[in-house]
């Protein structure tokens, strides 16, 4: 270990030592659970069922997120290696609750990621002995990384990227992170910006290589539905939270004073708030018809209002532009690749935190909008709607920033048939 990871050794076993006694006896006193604490330090039990005796591909994701993104990928790797243990780790709470619900029927075991520190790393590695680690997403942890390589354990990050932001703080510890990323086995990164940033940041180029985007491993479907449009053009509003339905409405009554027969599908994300939303859409005296009801647009209605789970995913294919919630309030937005998978023209809110790595690239390839405000959405939309060559243009970028992105499973799959 070099002087700089013995120093930050040295420094989060202090820390560990001063904070997380104060974090448990906090936690205690509000009376909340501290069973992810204590996993994280390498407390825990792994399941009767888990045969040690097997090779073990461990599967790193933060966060809901990163896990979403995973799926796919997690259940490609059980399907081609029966035979191994399967791990899946994770960082917040909500993020093993959503692996357990999306996934605990592939994974042999899901835990949390061990905290940094190198006790506590030890005693993880120990228990699970991985052959291989996939980490996904630029996650960096100098202690983990040290104490899986002196292992000789193969660890990769995967789906890697280094956003603006990122990047102007890792050329400033430079000095630092050339010290830990050439630890890894290798660095898979979604685009050759990604590529060269991280290898200014310190990680050797024989390391690096380019896999793409694994949330654009997704398959196209055909749709074989109706919404009686009447060759009306439809704006889609998926996923809408409480204080968006306004603003689409009134973008949609303005879009509609320039294009009269203009129809709006409106799935709020939660159809609890059906009601609610009725009783908005009747205060912009606009006629509508539940999705419940009569799955299509009534002959005279102006608005759809999806009130059932589970079918929104299959109307984009059927609308002009979308515009994608949870982008407008701080819930940081909604996957647009399930417009874009139909090369729809899509539209957003500022806060896309939530599928920042997925919109960098459609906004670099033209094929997505991301807009500050109401009359920014109103702009983008009428363009779309009324300027049919630069509509088609969109479109057509949507379709190739799409196919693409592609091929990023298969290239994860082909790393680890190499080396397990």
């Amino acid at each position: 270990m070099n002087l700089v990871l013995k120093l930050y050794s040295f420094l989060t076993c202090i820390l560990g030592l001063i904070i997380l006694p104060f974090i448990f006896l906090l936690r205690l006193i509000q009376k909340k659970d501290v069973t992810s604490w204590k996993i994280k330090t390498g407390n825990f039990n792994l399941p009767e069922n888990y045969d040690k005796s097997k090779k073990t591909i461990m599967i790193h994701g933060v966060s809901v997120g990163e896990v979403v993104s995973l799926e796919k990928l997690i259940r490609k790797v059980k399907e081609e290696f029966p035979n191994h243990n399967l791990v899946l780790t994770i960082g917040t709470k909500t993020g093993q609750e959503t692996a357990i619900k999306k996934m605990g029927d592939v994974a042999d075991f899901i835990t949390y990621f061990p905290l940094d520190i190198k006790f506590f790393v030890e005693k993880f590695l120990d228990k699970i002995n991985p052959d291989v680690i996939l980490i996904a997403e630029t996650e960096i942890w100098p202690i983990f990384i040290y104490s899986a390589k002196k292992r000789n354990i193969k660890t990769y990050i995967i789906n890697g990227r280094m956003s603006d932001e990122s990047f102007k703080m890792y050329k400033i510890l430079k000095p630092f992170f050339k010290n830990v990323l050439p630890m890894y086995s290798g660095i898979f990164v979604q685009s050759e910006i990604d590529k060269t940033r991280l290898n200014q940041a310190g990680a050797n180029i024989n390391q690096l290589d380019v896999m793409k985007n694994l949330k654009f491993d997704v398959n196209k479907f055909d749709v074989d539905i109706n919404l009686n449009t009447n060759n009306s053009k439809v704006l889609i509003a998926g996923s809408t939270h409480k204080g968006e339905d306004e603003i689409v409405l009134r973008v949609y009554r303005k879009l509609k004073e320039l294009i009269p027969n203009l129809k709006l599908l409106l799935a709020p994300r939660h159809i609890t708030r059906t009601p609610d939303v009725q009783n908005l859409i009747k205060s912009f005296n606009f006629s509508y018809n539940l999705y419940s009801k009569n799955n299509k647009f009534n002959d005279n209605s102006d608005i759809l209002l999806l009130d059932v789970m589970g079918e929104l995913a299959k109307l984009y294919a059927k609308i002009d532009v979308a515009f994608i919630g949870g982008s407008f309030n701080n819930t940081g937005g909604h996957n647009p690749l399930e417009a874009i998978i139909f090369d729809k023209p899509t539209i957003s809110g500022p806060s896309i935190k939530n599928f920042r790595d997925i919109y960098s690239i459609l906004k670099m390839n033209n094929a997505a909008f991301v807009v500050n405000n109401e009359e920014e959405f109103f702009e983008i939309a009428k363009k779309l709607l009324l300027d049919e060559s630069y509509y088609n243009e969109i479109k057509n970028n949507a379709n190739k920033a799409f196919k693409n992105q592609q091929g990023a499973l298969d290239f994860v799959i082909d790393k680890l048939k190499k080396v397990i």
